[in-house]
């Protein structure tokens, strides 16, 4: 439930949550809800619900068993901001990240309205980076949203991009992380779609992270996007010092 990751961005993942449910379009050809049904083939006890949102109490505390600072996925099995995950056990993630700063942890959701309604009533410790997940132009709403939580790095997961975001606004976020769709049945991304977004990256002075090129085999296609390898990440000691 929690250890090493090959997702390019991050370190590590951290599940205190297990399962979901589709939202949009993003969401359909889910790679967590694959990777469950084989982690339930295999007779793993955390998915004895299969990928029904589960509550995982006993993993709240393990990163205080972590003594290497590391940046954490939190989630990459579940939506944190799930309308099925209690504020009081969503509180209790966000205490555990406060008291052990040295780690950074990478919240990523696609409930933005219910994360802008609660984020009032946790606690954003600088280590805690909160992102959403923007697909195609019908969900650029969640930008929205995200500007609302003060998190000193808000970020934009463009995974899988699914269509153009021509001239997004990117104000008051920091990093914008670009991803093709990965696995069976997975959907094209246009190399225009990308570089616009690295462009007006570029012009606002965000971090411009392109992850994968994705495909049945992503590790054919590589990384590579005109030649080059964008591996960006915000500069948080450049940030807004009063943001918190």
């Amino acid at each position: 439930m929690a250890g090493n990751s090959s997702i390019e961005w991050t370190e590590a993942t951290w599940n205190p949550v297990t399962g979901c449910s589709k939202v949009s379009q993003g969401c359909k050809n889910c790679y967590a809800e694959r990777m469950a049904k084989r982690l339930v083939a295999m007779g793993n006890p955390r998915y004895n619900n299969g990928f029904k949102v589960t509550l995982h109490e006993d993993l709240i505390t393990l990163p205080y068993k972590w003594a290497k600072p590391r940046k954490v996925f939190v989630n990459s099995m579940s939506d944190l901001f799930h309308e099925d995950v209690p504020l009081e056990f969503i509180q209790k993630v966000f205490d555990t990240m406060n008291d052990t700063p040295k780690h950074t942890y990478q919240i990523l959701t696609k409930r933005a309205e219910r994360l802008s309604e609660l984020a009032p009533q946790l606690t954003w410790g600088p280590n805690i980076w909160m992102g959403v997940s923007v697909e195609n132009e019908s969900v650029l709403n969640r930008i929205d949203y995200l500007r609302t939580v003060p998190a000193k790095v808000r970020f934009l997961s463009c995974e899988p991009l699914l269509g153009p975001l021509n001239n997004m606004d990117i104000n008051d976020i920091h990093w914008v992380i670009v991803g093709g769709e990965s696995g069976p049945r997975s959907r094209p991304m246009l190399e225009e779609w990308v570089w616009d977004i690295k462009l007006n990256c570029e012009k606002n002075k965000v971090a411009f992270f392109f992850k994968q090129w994705g495909g049945v085999q992503k590790f054919r296609t590589g990384r590579l996007l005109k030649d080059q390898i964008f591996d960006e990440y915000p500069q948080t000691e450049l940030l807004n010092p009063t943001t918190k």
